[in-house]
Parts: C-alpha cells; sequence; structure tokens
C-alpha cells in the first residue's frame, strides 16, 4: 500500500489559506477553553496522575477486568460478544441486524466502528446507517469521514454546511445561519429516529464491577436513538473497560474539560441492563490492540479520546486531520498509525514538531512527543524514505573520506553560482520551497584558517 503523503496533503489543505486560518483559530479556540476549566480544577494535576493510574492498573490487569466485565454484564442480561477483528466486529453487528429483521438503523459516534468500516460494511448489505451525532451527519451526507474525533466537521465552514443541506435536506442554499440549520438537521434526524430497527452506539467506558456501559454524548442522540427502537448494539474497544464506578467519576472530570471545556458532557448515559422487552449487546473488539499492549505501547491504550492533543498540535491545526488519513488524527493518531503500519505511515512521525505541547494538555499524560521521536528511527527504514536513505549514504561516504569531500566542495564552489534557478528550485529540492538556498563560500574555511595563520 502506498505511503501517506502528509506533507503533500497538508500543502492541498493550506491552499485555501482563509479556511486553514479559520480551522487554527477554532481549534485554538478550544483549546483555550480547555486551559480555563483545567485552571477552574485546584486538584487538576493531581486528576490526571489518578487518571494515569487508573487506565495503567486496568491494562496491568486487563484480562481480570475484561472477564469481570463480561461475568457482571451476562448477570444483568446484557449479552457480551468478542470480535478479533474489524471483519469480526462488523460480522456480528450484521448477524445481530439480521436477526432482528433491522434495516434502518440509527448509530451515535464510534470511532471503533470507523475504524472498522462497519457503516460501508452495513449499507452493501441493505442496510440504511444514520449517523445522528450532527457533525459526523455532516460528514456522511457529503461522502466524507471525520477529520477531529470530537468535532467531526470541523473542517467545514457554514456556508460549506449550508450548501450540503440545500442538496440533501432541501433547505434555503444561502441561508447559513446556525439555528436555521440545526433546526432542519433535527427535523431531518428526528424523523430517522422514530423509523429506527435498532440502535448502534460508542462505549466511552466499561465499569466491570456493575457490568454496564457509559456514553457520552452533548446532543442526546445516543439516548433517543437507544429509547426507541427494540435492539441496541453498543461496539466497544477492550482498553475501555475501568474497574468500577469510583474510577469513572476520575475519568469523567477530565474527559469534557479537556475536549470541550465544559464541567462534563451534557449527557453521560449509564446502561446497565436491556429495556423491558429489549435486547442490550456489546460487542468487545481487540482489532490489533493485543499487539499495542505487547509492543511497548501500552500507554498509548489509556488515551480517552478527548482530541485535547490534536486542539494543541500547531501541525493538526494547520494541516487539517483528512492530512493523516487514519481514523484518529492528530498526535495520538500518529503515534497509534505508525505503532499499527509503520510503513503505510512513515510520514506521520514527522508530522510533529516535537513541541511537547501535546504531552502537557493530554489528560492520561502519554508522553506523545517522545513517542513520536522514537518511531521516526522505525519510519525511516520504510520504502517511503528510501531517497532519503540513499542520500544520507552517500553524505556518510563522503564525510569518511576527507579528499573526496573536499572535492566535491570545491566543484559544489564551483559550478552552484552558475546553475539555472529551475535546477535549483523544484518539487525535489524541499528545503527550497520555502527559502532560497544559502550559496557555498568562495573560499573553503580550512584556506581561510591557513590565510588568517599566515597573516
Amino acid at each position: 500500500m502506498a505511503c501517506v503523503d502528509h506533507a503533500g496533503n497538508a500543502a492541498a489543505f493550506l491552499k485555501d489559506k482563509a479556511q486553514a486560518r479559520w480551522h487554527d483559530e477554532a481549534l485554538w479556540y478550544v483549546r483555550k477553553k480547555r486551559d480555563a476549566a483545567a485552571a477552574s480544577v485546584p486538584e487538576w494535576e493531581e486528576l490526571r496522575r489518578a487518571a494515569e493510574a487508573v487506565k495503567e492498573h486496568t491494562l496491568a490487569h486487563l484480562g481480570h477486568y475484561l472477564t469481570l466485565f463480561e461475568s457482571q454484564a451476562r448477570a444483568n442480561g446484557i449479552e457480551v460478544y468478542w470480535a478479533e477483528n474489524g471483519q469480526e466486529l462488523n460480522d456480528i453487528v450484521a448477524g445481530l441486524l439480521r436477526e432482528h429483521g433491522a434495516k434502518r438503523v440509527v448509530k451515535s459516534k464510534s470511532m471503533l466502528t470507523e475504524e472498522c468500516g462497519l457503516n460501508a460494511y452495513l449499507q452493501q448489505r441493505g442496510i440504511e446507517v444514520t449517523d445522528t451525532d450532527l457533525g459526523e451527519r455532516i460528514v456522511q451526507l457529503a461522502g466524507q469521514h471525520p477529520s477531529h474525533i470530537v468535532l467531526p466537521a470541523i473542517h467545514m465552514r457554514k456556508r460549506e454546511v449550508a450548501a450540503l443541506f440545500s442538496e440533501h435536506l432541501g433547505t434555503e442554499r444561502d441561508n447559513d445561519d446556525p439555528l436555521y440549520l440545526t433546526r432542519a438537521a433535527r427535523a431531518h434526524l428526528r424523523q430517522k429516529f422514530l423509523e429506527a430497527d435498532a440502535a448502534i452506539t460508542g462505549v466511552n467506558f466499561a465499569l466491570a464491577e456493575e457490568g454496564g456501559v457509559v456514553v457520552c454524548t452533548n446532543e442526546g442522540n445516543a439516548d433517543l436513538g437507544t429509547a426507541l427502537p427494540g435492539l441496541h448494539i453498543a461496539c466497544m474497544g477492550l482498553e475501555k473497560v475501568v474497574p468500577d464506578a469510583r474510577a469513572l467519576g476520575v475519568l469523567t472530570r477530565l474527559l469534557a474539560r479537556s475536549a470541550t471545556g465544559q464541567a462534563i458532557t451534557t449527557y453521560t448515559s449509564h446502561f446497565l441492563r436491556p429495556k423491558p422487552g429489549g435486547r442490550l449487546c456489546v460487542v468487545i473488539v481487540d482489532n490489533g490492540r493485543s499487539g499495542l499492549l505487547q509492543s511497548g505501547q501500552k500507554k498509548v491504550l489509556t488515551c480517552i479520546r478527548c482530541g485535547a492533543c490534536m486542539n494543541s498540535c500547531p501541525v493538526y491545526r494547520r494541516s487539517g486531520g483528512h492530512s493523516y488519513e487514519t481514523t484518529v488524527p492528530g498526535p495520538i493518531g500518529s503515534v497509534l498509525a505508525a505503532a499499527k503500519e509503520p510503513g503505510r505511515f512513515a510520514s506521520l512521525p514527522f508530522a510533529c514538531t516535537l513541541c511537547a505541547s501535546c504531552d502537557h494538555v493530554c489528560p492520561e499524560r502519554i508522553d506523545l512527543h517522545d513517542r513520536l521521536f522514537a518511531a521516526r528511527r522505525v519510519a525511516m527504514e520504510s520504502t517511503c524514505f528510501g531517497g532519503k536513505r540513499r542520500s544520507l549514504r552517500l553524505a556518510a561516504v563522503l564525510l569518511r573520506h576527507p579528499r573526496l569531500y573536499r572535492f566535491v566542495m570545491a566543484a559544489a564552489r564551483a559550478v552552484l553560482p552558475k546553475l539555472p534557478r529551475n535546477w535549483l528550485y523544484n518539487r525535489h529540492n524541499l528545503w527550497g520551497l520555502e527559502r532560497e538556498v544559502p550559496m557555498p563560500a568562495k573560499k573553503p574555511f580550512r584556506q581561510m584558517m591557513r590565510e588568517r595563520k599566515r597573516g
């Protein structure tokens, strides 16, 4: 599979300077709200350390807590299924929908199902899937994927949404009033809720001791979606389990403040058993997570998907989420992608200034910039950097042979100033894209030192 060209994708995003500036400023606004929310909690750093301890303890005893969750959930009447990979998740969900005779599904936000391609899989089998989070519905109508895990349509402006709604929902094309557009979306989605045969949700946290799952939203779409149909399927990555409700309290205090600067998400819904006459099915998915646990990347599985690292990252803010070509973009997405497919995503560890801003806002204190720096060594071995490796080998040969080095430098001093400009400044010269290439000195340093010593 071809290497992801993050730099090329970012350059394409930056062509629309107004959009790029707006994207940067919008995310920085959210970052500042996060800072204010964190500053309002005196024990913020203590909370971060507690959250880190909770998740690290859980991952260290993951088998115990997953088994406990399964037994408690079954005791509560919840059906539990296990999926080793995305294909198994898709097969299980499709099978459950088939058993239920479901043809129309409403789905709340779930990055796991994005990761596994569930929407496309179900739609190929004649099942209509409607994303009910407003941002996700917008990108679904646009035929795109989310560009941010919390703000899926942050890359689109009001006028683009107005044009999209006009095409699909019949609204006035030139009316980009947010209240007008939101009301139109609500009326459209309300009908989808009423017609749905089943609901699919993600899972923010699974409580092992209580045997239930927790879903956090700001729009209440998960609650309305699961309240009406008789089948609720919750899809969770195996790292979502936490010991109990006490641990949950630590994590929810951090989640919304880190994500959007809110004290808490508007809806924090607990599903502890099926509703009367209904079915609640939880599908626990691995899809490479066990591999991360065994490969020294356990720490990245403590991520609670708040998106704070993206809002803070100067590269993400200025390149847009789609430039990463991953389900989860930004710093955490770069670490995850480079760990799973280092060859294909070799450019992502370099989409980082190593400023460590992501580390400072991460509620789980994940050392993202250190991991990205370490990933560069592996990335350099990929075919994506074959040209750069050859250049470095050539440089090594020159530096090991002083006479050859001096000969090449003398030739460069003689030839470079006389070359046509388009020979120096072209797509192969990345250095020269934004700056002038410095011309070599007329005399080498050694010659100048000899002349100086002679007086």
